[in-house]
């Protein structure tokens, strides 16, 4: 089967709501690289929205996963608990920038993290109330599109959704949204909308993922943690897409001087196999009853084995010095071409390896150009380039690149997406 086949055989078979970056279909893949149904290879800049840190079938999560296949694939934790879901804790606990003991519950999708992370906040405050910020993305559940501060796609025609939940300003002084802003709008929530005493939880992104790699500033994270102290409330950090040395750091959280209360991690913690969590202050994550929290499949034993072999990889190959290198190779690149104005490159942002690009109208400071995004995704994989468009104007370029890639593939990499945008640039 080609990808036009099996296009066709998709389009008559699979919800119109189910999106796709590419009409290509993949049938390979092996570490930065990923094959289609046409037998082209692609540099993987994707790697599935996040989920491949450690690259397309690492050897030893591989491995790992092999292993526990011959013991066992499921009982269910609240059924039969096991070893695997008890050791993956204790390494998270660990590792989590927590002060304190800490304790962690695993689940299967980030949406679940997110769901979860809500009801352990509102049962240890006893509150309902949760304010989250425009261009924050936490899942397509209700609770997480309530979260979810973009209507377009993920929000559209689905409501009404939960209550008790409020949103603010993300700062992003680029698109015109200054810290003192955005703290202002908090302190208007706190006058029109929701009193503090009911406030359970801030939830945020520390890097923002479908929003467009906007990172938090350090000033208003700090602030935010002194307004949740004063009233009691807690912070949520969503870790789902910028955690497991994405950003240079094991969490992201770690690059502030303030610490969350609760921490939602999923995608590259399987190294691509369904596995989610949360990890907070033991008092915090004790708060349910006994059969509170749970899932049928969450923290699956096979996912449980892959996650351990992903720190194991995460930690021995050392990948957080890598994430570091190659955010800094590509903002190098960029700001290049960034000097050519016909391009469109717009602000360069991020944090590690965790780095994007706005795509501009050429002329100007930083009027979004969606169209030219689109343009750009689709030549890029003409030329072998699996990319990815976010933002809340759809006009962010962002890596997700397997850590593990190749110097000379990554090069290869950065050529092509320079002549993908001279191809845009020359058509328009």
């Amino acid at each position: 089967m080609n990808n036009h086949e099996l296009q066709k055989r998709r389009e008559a078979a699979v919800a119109r709501g189910v999106g796709h970056a590419t009409q290509r279909y993949a049938v390979k893949a092996e570490n930065a690289e990923i094959w289609d149904a046409d037998g082209n290879c692609l540099i993987d800049f994707a790697g599935g929205i996040g989920v491949l840190n450690t690259g397309h079938r690492h050897p030893k999560i591989m491995a790992a996963v092999e292993k526990q296949q011959q013991a066992f694939i499921h009982s269910c934790f609240q059924v039969m608990p096991y070893e695997p879901y008890i050791a993956l804790a204790e390494k998270l606990n660990a590792l989590a920038p927590i002060k304190g003991e800490c304790k962690s519950v695993f689940l299967t999708t980030g949406a679940e993290a997110v769901e979860n992370a809500v009801k352990i906040a509102r049962a240890h405050t006893g509150r309902p109330g949760v304010i989250a910020f425009s261009g924050g993305f936490h899942g397509r559940t209700m609770m997480g599109m309530a979260l979810t501060g973009k209507v377009v796609p993920y929000k559209l025609g689905f409501g009404p959704f939960p209550a008790d939940v409020y949103h603010a300003r993300f700062p992003h002084p680029y698109h015109g949204v200054s810290v003192e802003q955005a703290l202002s709008d908090l302190e208007h929530l706190f006058k029109t909308e929701i009193d503090p005493r009911r406030l359970a939880a801030f939830i945020l992104e520390p890097v923002q993922g479908e929003g467009g790699f906007t990172v938090t500033p350090p000033e208003f994270m700090r602030k935010l943690r002194e307004i949740a102290d004063a009233h009691g409330a807690l912070i949520i950090a969503d870790e789902v897409q910028s955690g497991f040395a994405r950003t240079g750091k094991f969490f992201a959280m770690e690059h502030y001087d303030v610490q969350a209360d609760l921490i939602t991690v999923a995608k590259s913690i399987g190294g691509g196999f369904p596995l989610s969590g949360v990890i907070g202050k033991a008092e915090i994550m004790d708060a349910p009853l006994p059969g509170g929290l749970g899932g049928t499949y969450g923290g699956n034993p096979v996912a449980c084995a892959a996650a351990l072999a992903v720190i194991d990889v995460i930690e021995n190959e050392s990948l957080l010095k890598r994430s570091q290198e190659l955010g800094e190779r590509f903002r190098n690149a960029m700001k290049d071409l960034q000097q050519h104005a016909r391009l469109g490159v717009g602000e360069i942002r991020g944090l590690g390896g965790m780095v994007a690009f706005e795509v501009i109208k050429p002329g100007s400071s930083n009027t979004p150009d969606p169209d030219r995004t689109r343009s750009l995704v689709l030549a890029a994989a003409e030329k072998g380039l699996l990319l990815l468009s976010c933002g809340v104007y759809a006009n962010t370029i962002r890596v997700l690149v397997p850590l593990t890639i190749s110097d000379d593939l990554f090069t290869t990499a950065l050529s092509r997406l320079q002549r993908a945008l001279e191809q845009v640039a020359d058509k328009n």
